[in-house]
């Protein structure tokens, strides 16, 4: 049997085609599994950062203001008054 470049081109074509779609089926088919899993595990962990972002957020105004007040005094002492 003598094949031609051109038979060989088109299996080797028709291979990677269904190579490709084969493969992007089966990939699917795995994310979405790992999906599932990570969504049950992410859950819970989401739960408990909630209090723990409200309270950063708490701190970081509380810095803030702190800093503001700071950096008032400070000016202050840097200007002598007139």
């Amino acid at each position: 049997m003598n094949l031609q470049p051109l038979d060989l081109l088109l299996a080797l074509g028709l291979g990677l085609a269904i190579g490709w779609t084969g493969g992007g089926q089966n990939r699917r088919r795995k994310n979405a599994n790992l999906h599932l899993d990570m969504s049950e595990t992410v859950t819970p962990i989401a739960s408990e950062l909630v209090p723990l972002l409200r309270m950063l957020k708490q701190q970081r105004g509380i810095l803030n203001d702190i800093h503001k007040r700071i950096s008032a005094v400070s000016k202050g002492l840097q200007k002598p008054a007139r």
